[in-house]
């Protein structure tokens, strides 16, 4: 990160007087540029290694994490642990001499000459570190993976943070169980294909999002809007004129088979802007300075999660993360900072004692809502502990494994009654095909999908450019056949359009043609019938029956109702 010279510049004379000492150097009546080169050529000569190991347990313990570490930590995350180095001016070290009673480990190292602090850019923007300088880092072979001993060889041997001991650390073991799970659920994909094709017939408005419910397998909201802000960011779906339509990345998507289609979700998931922590249950962010990276979260939740099928607690996952990567969420290990409320408790969640109901419920959420929705993970809760296991394609696409890239799919079947179904293992680009030209049905779990041929689904075709003898010949493809009585309605509409229309109304009967008449030409009244059905009844809507009732006692007439 920077160093000896470097390091020692940002220190106050008297401190670099104070290290001197600790290594009998004499510094008095040196200027500051004359100490940092002293400081630097002694301290850089040390036996670092050796000097570690004569240190009190608790010191040796911070130097030990910091190289596991790579040789820094933020400041938060390690003053956890082992204290922070409080910062004097001239006049206050003067007074006090900390260095005579350091209050914690921190401080003991500080003063001498092994702990150094300084900010640095990282991916997460300018963090303030702890830090080993280059040249005692340098005398350590480099850390393996968190958790992990150093190379063998080593001088020192790495070891956890002072607060996880390796007798308490957490390990992920699988359960000692033999479960059998419940369905592997990969309906995100029949769901991504039925809000595609409703994309596709009118637009998808954000006030509106909920009259897609009854098409939709499951409904969730939260699950709806994952599916959405995935289909935008792989460019399935775009925003034109205030709806999402799709694009002609969607039609590539929708050809794919099934697995295919579920790694193309997951890929997306993972580097998603999706925001997770903002929908966890039983959590409320307030105010600009608790934003999260969502990426920073997913990616601690996939590293940590085991490449086996066997099922696993999901209390002993968040407590591995927490033991090997607890600021995953805040890499700067300042749990100060957001303003996150309890919504049971309506208090702040604020400290590091706080990590089990702030980042430990992002966790839980993170596996029993995104992975399960998207077919990667299927959780349990047996002797109320929640346990979970991955799916085959979760475990392949962690281990880099291609997806599948075949499919057998069953033909749609055009029903005589102008019923279109198309099973569960249709073909989804076909399934969107049809959605173009036939009105979609209200989903029902375990049964086909179905659409309707209408009037009024035909003619939305045909504004698309698709005449009825494409949609005939379109039908005898994917169903391997067409009712005759179906071709012939089709054909028939493309020459006669709409010849027939169902409606529900409301039936005013009158006992004198001339009452009529008077309705058919008082301004109160006239615009709230329909069509005339004979000369004593007319139609009618729905909507506007009351409001005639009422106009017409107005008029000194009262109707009875008989329903």
């Amino acid at each position: 990160m920077h160093s000896l010279t470097q390091a020692l510049q940002e220190h106050e004379l008297i401190v670099l007087r104070v290290i001197g000492e600790w290594w009998d150097l004499d510094l008095t009546g040196s200027g500051k540029a004359a100490c940092v080169k002293e400081l630097a050529a002694a301290l850089s000569q040390l036996n670092f290694p050796e000097e570690v190991g004569y240190l009190p347990p608790e010191e040796a313990s911070g130097i030990q994490t910091l190289v596991q570490a790579g040789g820094r930590m933020p400041v938060a995350a390690f003053a956890r642990d082992f204290g922070d180095v409080r910062l004097m001016g001239p006049g206050r070290l003067e007074r006090e001499e900390p260095w005579f009673d350091p209050e914690n480990a921190a401080e003991a190292l500080w003063y001498r000459g092994f702990l150094y602090r300084g900010f640095d850019e990282t991916a997460e923007g300018v963090i303030e570190f702890y830090y080993l300088p280059d040249e005692l880092m340098s005398q350590f072979p480099k850390p393996g993976k968190k958790g992990t001993a150093a190379a063998a060889g080593s001088t020192l041997a790495v070891t956890a943070p002072a607060s996880v001991t390796p007798e308490s650390a957490p390990t992920l073991l699988p359960l000692p169980l033999t479960l059998t799970p419940p369905p592997d659920v990969t309906n995100a994909v029949d769901d991504m294909t039925t809000l595609i094709t409703l994309a596709q017939q009118d637009g998808l408005q954000a006030g509106l999002l909920d009259e897609t419910t009854p098409f939709l397998l499951n409904p969730t909201p939260e699950r709806r809007s994952l599916l959405l802000n995935l289909a935008t960011e792989m460019e399935l779906l775009a925003l034109q004129e205030n709806r999402l339509r799709p694009l002609p990345t969607a039609v590539s998507w929708l050809k794919k088979s099934r697995e295919a289609q579920l790694r193309a979700l997951a890929e997306a998931w993972s580097s998603s802007s999706w925001n997770e922590l903002s929908r966890t249950p039983g959590l409320r962010g307030e105010g600009d300075q608790w934003q999260n990276d969502p990426i920073l979260a997913r990616t601690a939740l996939l590293d940590a999660l085991p490449r086996t099928p066997e099922w696993y607690r999901l209390d002993d996952l968040v407590a591995t993360i927490k033991a090997n990567d607890p600021d995953f969420q805040r890499p700067d290990g300042n749990y100060d900072t957001w303003y996150v409320r309890d919504l049971a408790s309506n208090q702040y969640l604020n400290g590091f004692e706080s990590w089990e109901r702030v980042e430990g419920r992002l966790l839980r959420y993170l596996v029993q809502a995104p992975l399960v929705w998207l077919g990667l993970a299927v959780t349990i809760v047996p002797e109320n502990h929640p346990a979970f296991t991955l799916t085959d394609r979760a475990i392949e696409w962690l281990n880099g494994v291609p997806a599948e890239n075949h499919e057998v799919s069953s033909p749609l079947i055009v029903q005589p009654d102008a019923i279109i179904l198309a099973p569960a293992n249709a073909n989804r680009y076909h399934r969107f095909q049809v959605g173009r030209i036939s009105e979609m049905l209200p989903a029902q779990a375990g049964k086909p999908y179905q659409y309707r041929l209408t009037p009024t689904s035909l003619a939305r075709a045909q504004k698309q450019g698709i005449s009825p003898e494409r949609i005939v010949q379109f039908l005898e493809d994917v169903a391997g056949g067409l009712p005759t009585s179906i071709k012939r309605a089709i054909v028939r509409w493309g020459e006669k359009g709409m010849e027939g229309r169902l409606e529900t109304a409301v039936v005013l009967r009158v006992r004198d043609a001339a009452i009529l008449d008077t309705l058919r030409q008082n301004p109160k009244t006239r615009d709230y019938l329909g069509e005339s059905l004979g000369d004593l009844a007319v139609a009618v809507p729905t909507a506007h029956w009351e409001s005639l009732r009422a106009a017409v006692a107005q008029l000194g007439l009262l109707l009875d109702v008989n329903w």
